[in-house]
């Protein structure tokens, strides 16, 4: 049986009925799966870090994949990210018969619900107890004095965090609004003294996908509080939700 759905990209896929092999081109995506249905992950990227000791083919990375090697995995579907994979990449693989199915996620609920969609429809599995336990360490809205941030993902050159990103969401819900988020692009190019004129209260430093980190980065916002933080909490959306509001909050301050 082959049934038909749509994903947040607007596709129709047909997924079989029964789903026992995934490749995932997506860390967060791999790490949700193999916390969920394990023994159907069959490949995922080289960037795919969770959970340690992943043992599935490794398909090179999310913007230039092995098409072969994914076809050869024979999957019943393979998970992808708007943002993070190359359309023609995707088109590619449907174009010759694999399954694909594209999340969308610019925000924490809206990766609540793309989160329980694939599972439901492109893994053919019950949403995990993880998922909810997610939802109710988001529940709780933000009270007191907000802040402003800059979040530089890039150096040479300089790239931030700018408009509509899941990053910038999570930040907010957070009570930490980013100076950029009306930007015009989603990942604008500025100047790291324009960077230091608007003032930020923090630097928010991920350590992905550029490495800061407390020796690579401060350096450049003297006289600024800066924060790194671990970038799978900011930018993942999988079994981190769980516990990365409490860790957030205290990498914050």
């Amino acid at each position: 049986m082959v049934g038909a759905d749509v994903d947040d990209a607007g596709v129709r896929v047909r997924i079989p009925g029964t789903v026992r092999r995934v490749v995932s081109l997506v860390p967060s995506l791999t790490e949700s799966v193999a916390a969920t249905v394990p023994e159907a992950l069959v490949g995922a990227t080289d960037w795919c870090s969770h959970p340690a000791g992943l043992d599935v083919t490794r398909v090179r990375g999310t913007k230039n994949p092995d098409l072969d090697v994914i076809r050869r995995l024979a999957p019943d579907v393979v998970l992808a990210n708007a943002e993070e994979n190359r359309r023609e990449d995707l088109h590619a693989l449907r174009e010759s018969g694999v399954p694909v199915w594209v999340t969308k996620i610019e925000t924490v609920v809206e990766a609540f619900a793309s989160l329980e969609r694939m599972f439901a429809v492109a893994c053919r599995t019950e949403p995990p107890g993880w998922l909810e336990a997610a939802r109710q360490a988001w529940r709780a809205p933000f009270e007191g004095p907000r802040r402003t941030a800059i979040v530089p993902i890039w150096r040479r050159p300089w790239m931030v965090v700018g408009r509509d990103t899941f990053t910038g969401d999570v930040l907010r819900r957070l009570g930490v609004d980013n100076l950029y988020a009306d930007h015009s692009e989603r990942y604008p190019r500025i100047p790291l003294a324009e960077l230091t004129q608007r003032r930020p209260d923090l630097v928010v430093l991920p350590d992905e996908p550029y490495a800061f980190s407390e020796t690579d980065g401060p350096e450049s916002f003297k006289g600024f509080t800066c924060v790194p933080v671990s970038g799978r909490l900011l930018t993942w959306y999988g079994p981190s939700l769980v516990q990365a509001p409490a860790l957030l909050r205290g990498a914050l301050g």
